[in-house]
C-alpha cells in the first residue's frame, strides 16, 4: 500500500499536524510527483481558515509545487519519470468548453484546484492531472520557482495581455504579488512606478525594477502622479483610494485588480472622459503559464523567498498571516 506523508488542517483555523493518507489510484492523465518544495500562498491561509465556504476538511493545503515526476499515466506523453516539474493553483478543467479551447482553462466553470477537494502540496508526494503540470526550464531554481506558478502568473497574465514596452506601468503593493510585478514590468521594458504605504520599501522596490516610488498615503505625491501611467496593477487586498488611482491613469489607461480587495468604487466621469478601464484577472491558462516560466528563466525573475523545513509549517504560516514574509515563504520537504 502506498502512503503519502503530509501536514493537514483537520478543521477551520486549526494548526497543521502530521497526516498520512493513501492516494487515489493513478489515472490515465495523472502524474505522481515527489515534492521538493512548496510555497505558501495567502489562498492557503483561506483554505486553512475555511474562508471559501465550500472547503472540505481535513485539508492539505499547498499549490506552489516543485518536484520530480515519479510516475506518469498512459495518456501523458510529454512528462517522463525524472523530469522536474511545477504545479500551480489549478489541477483540471473540462478541456472541452469554449474557454478551454481558447486556452483560458483558468476560467472554465468546471475547473478544480489542487488543494480544494483534493490533498495538496504540503506533502512528500502528490498525484494530480499531468496536463496541468509544467516542465521547468533549467534556469529556474527549484527553491524559489513554486511561487511563480501562482503569484507570478497572477500578475504576468494581465501584463502579458495589456502591457507594451513603451508603456508607463504602476505596481500597487510591494509584497508577494507586487515584487513579481515589478520584475516583470521592468523586464518588459516599461517605465515602472511602485506604490506603497511603507516608505522604507523604496530601496527594495527600486532593486526589483522600479524607476520611481510613490508613498500612496502622501496626497501630494499621489497628486503629482496624476495622468502619468498607462497601466496599473493592484496586488493588495485592502481598500484603496480608487478615485486617486483612476486619476493617475492616462487616457485609455487600464487599472487591473489582482489582489482580493473590497469592491472597487470607480469615478464614472473620469472613466468616461478618459476612456479608462477597470478590470480584474485570475491566474492564467496553461499556455500563459508556460510563457511565464520561459520568460522568467530568460530574465532571471524569481521569488524572494525564505525556505524552511516542512516541520516548521505553522511558524511559516504565521509569518505569512502577519505580513512578515519578504516576500514568500517556501517549504522544503525533508
Amino acid at each position: 500500500m502506498t502512503t503519502f506523508n503530509a501536514y493537514v488542517a483537520k478543521g477551520p483555523g486549526q494548526p497543521l499536524e502530521p497526516f498520512q493518507y493513501e492516494p487515489k489510484p493513478m489515472g490515465d492523465f495523472d502524474v505522481e510527483i515527489k515534492i521538493d518544495y512548496c510555497g505558501i500562498c495567502h489562498s492557503d491561509l483561506h483554505i486553512i481558515g475555511g474562508d471559501f465556504g465550500s472547503q472540505v476538511f481535513p485539508a492539505v493545503p499547498g499549490h506552489e509545487i516543485v518536484g520530480i515526476v515519479t510516475q506518469a499515466g498512459k495518456n501523458i506523453k510529454k512528462l517522463k519519470e525524472g523530469m522536474r516539474v511545477g504545479v500551480g493553483w489549478q489541477r483540471s478543467s473540462c478541456m472541452e468548453c469554449d474557454l478551454c479551447v481558447k486556452g483560458i482553462e483558468n476560467l472554465c466553470p468546471e475547473n478544480q484546484a489542487v488543494c480544494m477537494g483534493h490533498f495538496g502540496g504540503f506533502a512528500d508526494y502528490i498525484r494530480t492531472d499531468g496536463r496541468f503540470a509544467f516542465q521547468l526550464p533549467d534556469g529556474l531554481p527549484s527553491d524559489s520557482t513554486g511561487p511563480l506558478l501562482c503569484g507570478g502568473v497572477t500578475v504576468f497574465s494581465p501584463m502579458n495581455s495589456f502591457v507594451r514596452p513603451t508603456m508607463h506601468v504602476g505596481v500597487v503593493g510591494i509584497g508577494g504579488l507586487g515584487h513579481f510585478a515589478l520584475q516583470f514590468a521592468r523586464a518588459f521594458g516599461c517605465e515602472v512606478t511602485a506604490f506603497s504605504t511603507t516608505p522604507d520599501k523604496e530601496a527594495e522596490a527600486r532593486s526589483l525594477g522600479a524607476h520611481h516610488f510613490v508613498v500612496s498615503r502622501d496626497p501630494e505625491q499621489m497628486r503629482k502622479a496624476n495622468n502619468t501611467l498607462d497601466f496599473i496593477v493592484s496586488t493588495v487586498n485592502a481598500p484603496l483610494d480608487w478615485s486617486a488611482f483612476i486619476n493617475i491613469l492616462r487616457v485609455n489607461g487600464t487599472f487591473c485588480q489582482v489582489g482580493v480587495s473590497p469592491d472597487i468604487v470607480a469615478p464614472t466621469l473620469s472613466l468616461m472622459t478618459g476612456q479608462k478601464a477597470v478590470r480584474g484577472s485570475l491566474i492564467g491558462g496553461r499556455g500563459t503559464i508556460r510563457d511565464m516560466l520561459e520568460f522568467s528563466a530568460r530574465h532571471g525573475i524569481k521569488a524572494m523567498a525564505e525556505v524552511v523545513p516542512l516541520a516548521r509549517v505553522n511558524e511559516a504560516i504565521e509569518k505569512v498571516k502577519n505580513n512578515k514574509a519578504r516576500y514568500r515563504m517556501v517549504l522544503k520537504m525533508e
